[in-house]
């Protein structure tokens, strides 16, 4: 008969617990706990601390694990929800896939990164005749104008199309008062957050909003087709598929190849176009880079040099750049 000592149970308890194929003395172990664990061969020991391995398939252990939390009700942050979608490509279509992403965005989005700039704002004038209102009105194929007093910081209120157009039809001989009309403008900072614009202009029913900076001035307007493009990508109508190509291939000039760019042009799509990298730190669009590069709004015939690139302003007025022609420099311009 075997005698224990003290010594003995001691270290046998401070000894790590094994499992071996055939019984030892630590088979006082739960059963309960033993049937969880997997069994090694007779030669082979596995300590209790040893973990599974992992999946062979790529972020499928956090995909999974993402998973319980759901059922759990547990909290996810935004980037664990934006890291889901990334492993989510076999479960969802890209379309699916870039509107969800979409929604993450608009919550970090500010109205300055989207909203239409105050020198391509298309308004009415409140002394403008009849037939010029028409006139803008019909050009733009717009539903909804501000209309501004002295200058372009004078917004007085939004006019819709067909509020005019009914007064037209009713009272085709009667003296027109613009401001019967109007309705009152949604003024908004241009920090605001595009998730919470958005959920004003569905508690207003407003569909435009005046956008100012930090001075009160005016820098733009945005409007609800603006937001909601942000998430599920342009929405397209019949006016806009007459400008939908923003840079167009001319015919060549100087024996260089020629293209008519318009002035909102994004310096990205630019830069994706053209296969360049022009930097975009100070402005966002061609036209703004024309105008910083010349410190003021350009005359129609100008011309800058930027970046292995000749910009022209071929068309523009008193407030605004409307197209640039452009061409990449050769040697021998670059030399002149």
């Amino acid at each position: 008969m075997r005698i224990r000592t003290v010594e003995h149970d001691r270290q046998l308890i401070q000894s790590p617990l094994i499992f071996r194929g055939d019984r030892t003395q630590t088979d006082h172990i739960d059963e309960r706990q033993t049937s969880r664990r997997p069994r090694a061969t007779a030669d082979q020991a596995i300590p209790m601390s040893a973990k599974p391995p992992a999946g062979t398939g790529i972020g499928q252990t956090g995909f999974f694990k993402r998973v319980i939390r759901a059922v759990k009700g547990e909290q996810w942050s935004r980037e664990e929800i934006q890291d889901l979608l990334q492993q989510s490509e076999d479960v969802l279509d890209p379309q699916e896939q870039d509107m969800l992403t979409g929604v993450l965005e608009v919550a970090e989005t500010q109205v300055r990164e989207v909203m239409i700039p105050r020198s391509q704002m298309i308004v009415i004038e409140r002394d403008q005749g009849r037939q010029e209102m028409l006139d803008v009105i019909i050009e733009s194929g717009h539903s909804r104008f501000p209309v501004i007093g002295e200058d372009r910081d004078e917004v007085l209120g939004i006019l819709l199309a067909k509020d005019l157009l009914r007064h037209f039809s009713q009272s085709p001989d009667a003296e027109l008062h613009v401001e019967k009309y109007l309705r009152p403008a949604s003024v908004i900072p241009e920090s605001k957050r595009l998730n919470t614009l958005l959920k004003e202009f569905r508690d207003s029913h407003n569909h435009m909003a005046i956008v100012v900076d930090e001075y009160g001035g005016v820098a733009g307007l945005l409007t609800i087709e603006d937001v909601l493009e942000e998430i599920v990508g342009e929405i397209d109508d019949e006016h806009d598929q007459e400008e939908a190509e923003f840079i167009q291939v001319e015919a060549e000039r100087n024996g260089r190849p020629c293209y008519a760019v318009r002035a909102l042009t994004r310096i990205d799509d630019f830069n994706e176009y053209f296969e360049c990298d022009l930097v975009d730190d100070d402005y966002d669009t061609i036209g703004g880079l024309v105008m910083h590069e010349l410190g003021r709004l350009p005359r129609r015939g100008e011309e800058v040099k930027f970046n292995g690139f000749d910009f022209c302003v071929t068309k523009a007025d008193r407030r605004r750049i409307d197209t640039v022609s452009v061409q990449r420099e050769t040697p021998e311009t670059q030399a002149d």
